[in-house]
């Protein structure tokens, strides 16, 4: 299995570094981008092949219908989405119009000309001049012969140009999608910890009125009450960064939908509600095929080894051949006649002799550059393994923290009820109760941050992936 999907990749990168006759003589040499792609991930501890890959709407594995919402209009306003798919456009074009040099040109025309002699003047006498009028029609054609794959090559490499592009395009829509998810869930957390900080501050207020009663029964301290009343001020004031960063992830969510804030409303819920899909991340050769980046530079990397064939290809002649004909006569009315016809052909060889270097810089230039790429293609690879194993660990110990987390407020809680019983029983030390809602407090907000950061991970995972797979095709049974 990982041979064959290896193999593939391998293959797909072959044709598109060796898609031209000139390209494949100068890259014959190069190594392959592809190498040392590893069998598994290292931090994924079972290979599972087999197993569920990410659906092409993986959003929705969340089981979140407001989620699904916000993603399925943000493939369809967000606006760095559509500058990518205008810069599709002029990539389209652009190919178009490189492509037109493997074409001949055509033109016609049709022209009048008047002209009048000066008149001439003899023994003082005067000859009025002579009046000329000349009509012509006429079509001219030219072509050069692209023997060398010039142009061939140079169409080609704005082909794979505008096919940059498109993977382009994708790369963006999986950030936006991936931006979408997170903001989201940033708005989840915060509600969530809002929430949190409320009960927070009335379990603060129940023992600031319990001391208080304690002070007036004789049996409490001044200091105790102010003690209190700093734990409770102390939660009061962490509610206005969390209602902050609340409005700036619905503003985010605005600006990736495309809509002024003032018309966005984000019901949002708790992280209690969103599910947490499981990823099956594959084989590492299957990323190759899977990551638009990866793509994206498998893409420059054949436009650029085109541009080499076609600088190579300057060193050698230019054949261009050239023809006119048409019709040409005094007399409008015989201006198509037989004996009015006329015609020209013309070939020319131009063989570049002294240019003070410029082609043969132009080709270093050119050869520099497909080597930059290459370079970067293997980078590419190489940050996307990383990002898998980044997102594998990392769910992996946001999950094991998620777990330990919950057990800490469990334990938390319980002590916290015991010493606000003991409080009012009058049996409790001070000390002891604002120790034990204090860890309370912050083991509440930390489990909420800790499901945050599980679910970040997840679409990490999505992200480092690719985004959505295509269905596996199933295998004939009988299939040899």
């Amino acid at each position: 299995m990982t041979l064959s999907f290896l193999g593939a990749a391998r293959a797909c990168l072959a044709l598109a570094i060796t898609a031209t006759s000139a390209g494949c003589i100068l890259t014959k040499d190069l190594p392959d981008p592809a190498r040392d792609v590893p069998a598994g991930y290292k931090a994924a501890r079972l290979s599972n092949p087999d197993g569920a890959t990410p659906t092409l709407d993986w959003w929705r594995g969340f089981r979140s219908r407001e989620l699904t919402q916000l993603m399925e209009e943000a493939q369809t306003v967000n606006l760095d989405i559509a500058a990518a798919t205008s810069r599709i456009l002029q990539a389209d074009a652009q190919a178009r119009i490189t492509g037109a040099a493997l074409l001949p040109s055509l033109s016609g025309g049709g022209q009048e000309t008047y002209s009048r002699n000066s008149g001439s003047s003899a023994n003082g006498l005067t000859n009025g001049g002579r009046e000329v009028v000349t009509y012509s029609s006429s079509l001219s054609a030219s072509y050069e012969i692209d023997f060398w794959g010039k142009n061939r090559d140079a169409a080609l490499a704005t082909e794979e140009t505008a096919n940059a592009n498109r993977f382009d395009r994708d790369t963006v829509a999986l950030t936006t999608l991936a931006a979408v998810a997170n903001a989201y869930f940033q708005v989840l957390a915060s509600q969530d910890r809002i929430k949190t900080a409320e009960r927070n501050i009335a379990s603060a207020q129940r023992i600031l009125d319990a001391i208080q009663s304690r002070l007036t029964a004789g049996t409490g301290t001044d200091l105790d009450l102010a003690q209190q009343q700093s734990v409770l001020a102390n939660q009061r004031a962490a509610v206005p960064p969390l209602r902050l960063t609340l409005a700036q992830n619905i503003n985010a969510l605005a600006l990736l939908v495309a809509r002024p804030p003032e018309s966005v409303r984000i019901a949002g819920g708790s992280l209690n509600s969103v599910a947490s899909p499981r990823v099956t991340p594959g084989l590492p050769s299957e990323l190759l095929t899977q990551r638009p980046d990866i793509r994206r530079q498998e893409a420059q990397l054949a436009s650029a080894t085109a541009n080499v064939g076609s600088a190579r290809a300057q060193f050698f002649p230019s054949i261009q051949l050239t023809g006119q004909g048409g019709y040409q006569s005094s007399a409008l009315a015989s201006l198509f006649q037989p004996n009015a016809a006329f015609f020209s052909l013309v070939g020319g060889l131009t063989q570049p002799i002294f240019d003070g270097g410029r082609i043969l810089g132009n080709f270093e230039l050119t050869k520099a550059k497909q080597d930059e790429l290459l370079q970067t293609y293997r980078k590419t690879v190489i940050s996307a393994f990383v990002d898998v194993n980044n997102a594998l660990a990392s769910i992996r110990q946001n999950t094991e923290k998620l777990r330990l987390q919950r057990d800490v407020v469990t334990a938390s809680r319980r002590a916290f009820e015991l010493s606000e019983q003991q409080l009012r029983a009058g049996t409790a030390d001070i000390v002891t109760v604002l120790n034990t809602q204090l860890t309370l407090f912050q083991a509440e907000d930390a489990l909420s941050q800790a499901q945050l950061a599980r679910l970040l991970a997840i679409v990490s995972l999505y992200q480092a992936l690719g985004g959505g797979w295509e269905p596996k095709m199933e295998r004939p049974v009988n299939a040899l």
